[in-house]
């Protein structure tokens, strides 16, 4: 398993103005001078976390995706983040995982945050994704989603990389701040959050906080407050490490997930 160079982006987000956002994005990674693996961006990052999905949807044709795989080209690396498709007269909060030849996966969030009537706009999906690069095999989750161990637990994908593309504001920062080291040491791999900054169109504020910690819980990558966007490496042989040090995955419960 190779090392993996992972570029985040925390950003402003524009209020449900996508061509100023993917303006913005587009402008910040030209910023990037060293290769990189893996640009990973917030959740909704072409609207902000809005519920206008009737008005914002796009299709899997549409305007962001030929963004993303444009984007995925020039950098020749992997482009992910969500954003709101309209698919089957139905609202998706999607992650995309765009490859430079243009294929994708996706993956629908499960857990849609009631408390802001995410539920009411969006259908939620019922399947994990696992998609692989450079020998790590990582598992993509949506915000809201960190909360809920028993659906992001390492036990039959045996995954080194969690990540957690998010809209997280600043009054429960503290939660975010807990859960994610939590998650990298009870499923001993690697977990990168990356969450937006600054006020979005309900005046609710959001501090960053985007983080990469390793399968030990330590800190590799911290911002807060301020837009930043920033490559850093993750090592292969620290969750194989860990993982011999301390084969806890082998203990772990066996369980299955009904919906």
């Amino acid at each position: 398993m190779d090392n993996l160079k992972i570029t985040v982006f925390q950003g402003y987000l524009f209020w449900e103005n996508i061509e100023k956002n993917l303006q913005n994005i587009t402008l910040r990674l030209s910023g990037i001078r060293e290769k990189t693996n893996l640009i990973i961006l917030p959740e909704m990052f072409n609207t902000g976390f809005s519920m206008n999905a009737e008005a914002l949807g796009e299709s899997m044709g549409g305007k962001t995706m030929k963004w993303m795989q444009t984007t995925a080209q020039k950098y020749n690396c992997i482009v992910t983040g969500t954003l709101i498709i309209k698919e089957n007269d139905k609202f998706y909060n999607r992650l995309i995982w765009m490859r430079p030849d243009g294929s994708y996966e996706h993956y629908d969030k499960r857990h849609l945050f009631a408390l802001g009537k995410e539920n009411e706009t969006y259908t939620a999906g019922t399947k994990k994704l696992i998609v692989e690069l450079k020998g790590w095999k990582i598992c993509p989750m949506i915000c809201y989603d960190l909360r809920f161990p028993v659906w992001l637990r390492n036990v039959n994908e045996d995954y080194d990389l969690l990540l957690i593309v998010a809209n997280w504001p600043e009054r429960r920062a503290l939660h975010w701040r807990t859960l994610i080291p939590a998650r990298a040491v009870e499923n001993q791999s690697y977990v990168i959050g990356v969450n937006r900054v600054g006020h979005d169109g309900n005046e609710v504020y959001h501090s960053g906080d985007s983080t990469c910690i390793d399968p030990n819980g330590n800190v590799v990558y911290y911002k807060r407050d301020e837009e930043d966007i920033y490559t850093f490496s993750i090592i292969g042989d620290e969750v194989k490490k860990a993982r011999r040090a301390m084969p806890f995955l082998k203990d772990a419960d066996k369980f299955e997930i009904v919906d």
